[in-house]
């Protein structure tokens, strides 16, 4: 699978824009070829909103771009004073339990040395991933790089704020092990599930 990750800073109606999604933005979504889910959530306080689309292919992704950058603009200068775009290759994916509206995403920004992709990648489903599932609460995760630049973005939604939080805070217990691994770790940002379509 194939992702575009789109972000909105200075939202002031979260609301108002997940309202306008699912009344304009998602019709449209799902007649493009090759569509396979949405998810938006937000961190409130922030006024970051974060849209990740599916794709079955990336030449479907990328057609699709034309066809929905319009809607894009309209939504952002609408609802936000800034956004950015990026694209990823789906990595790791584990569902435990779907998400749902008001469960809560941790959202890791990491980046790493493409030639250690591969390897990493190896590690984490290893190793890793059977800790983060066995923590109460864990309902998925999704990874997502860039094969060419290396940077990515590591998300996991979980039931409610105290087992996100319980997961965090194991999360950085690991760090050391992955930074001598050769990850290095950006911005985590800790949002809510506001729409689900998948």
């Amino acid at each position: 699978m194939y992702t575009r990750v789109t972000t909105l800073s200075g939202v002031k109606d979260v609301d108002g824009f997940v309202t306008a999604m699912q009344e304009t933005s998602l019709a449209e979504l799902r007649a493009q070829r090759g569509y396979k889910g949405l998810s938006i959530s937000a961190d409130r306080s922030s006024g970051v909103i974060g849209t990740m689309t599916l794709w079955e292919t990336e030449a479907d992704r990328d057609a699709s771009d034309s066809a929905l950058s319009k809607l894009r603009e309209d939504t952002r200068a609408q609802f936000a004073s800034d956004m950015t775009i990026e694209t990823f290759e789906e990595g790791v994916v584990e569902f435990s339990r779907a998400p749902e509206v008001g469960s809560s995403l941790m959202v890791t920004r990491i980046s790493m040395d493409p030639a250690k992709i591969g390897e990493n990648v190896e590690h984490f489903k290893g190793e890793v991933l059977p800790q983060i599932k066995a923590t109460p609460g864990f309902r998925t995760l999704r990874t997502m790089i860039d094969p060419e630049t290396g940077n990515g973005i590591v998300g996991s939604v979980w039931d409610d704020e105290q087992s996100m939080q319980a997961a965090a805070d194991a999360a950085m217990a690991r760090r050391p092990d992955a930074t001598a691994r050769g990850v290095n770790f950006g911005e985590t940002s800790f949002r809510e599930i506001l729409l689900f379509d998948m």
